[in-house]
């Protein structure tokens, strides 16, 4: 039996992502903004209540938990399940206010068992808060999502 594809992306990946603890939760309420083959942007709204660390600044593991939603969105985008195997992030700026943040991600590599993916973290104006190069393990496929779209 031939299992079939899906037609609307997107929507599917969304769905598959609606019931993660980091997107749904009040610490991290993570959402997806846009998914397109081989990519996607995440943001997030940040509370100084919740996000800033004791120097009054957003702390760094908010900024790689929305990198790292954000790689799993974008290598479900070509059908892949994957885990980290390397994550390298550069920080470049920082933010000290209530802001909404977004890491925007793309494919660089797709290999047969690993995948590379660049993530860049942006912050209010288009600010740059962090690159991150990271090396994708391919556990498994969404068989029904192609790889390319």
């Amino acid at each position: 039996m031939l299992l079939e594809l899906v037609k609307d992306v997107p929507a599917y990946i969304r769905e598959l992502y609606t019931h993660n603890p980091l997107f749904i939760s009040d610490y991290f309420n993570i959402n997806i903004e846009e998914i397109h083959c081989g990519g996607a942007t995440i943001s997030m709204d940040i509370d100084p209540e919740l996000h800033f660390n004791h120097r009054g600044i957003i702390h760094g593991g908010v900024l790689e938990a929305l990198a790292d939603s954000t790689l799993g969105v974008t290598g479900a985008s070509v059908g892949a399940v994957v885990s980290t195997l390397d994550f390298s992030m550069n920080f470049i700026s920082n933010v000290k206010e209530a802001c909404r943040i977004s890491a925007t991600a793309k494919v660089r590599h797709h290999g047969r068992t690993t995948m590379v993916i660049e993530v860049e973290v942006h912050g209010p104006q288009g600010k740059l808060l962090a690159t991150i190069l990271t090396t994708m393990f391919i556990n498994a496929r969404f068989e029904e999502i192609p790889a390319k779209w």
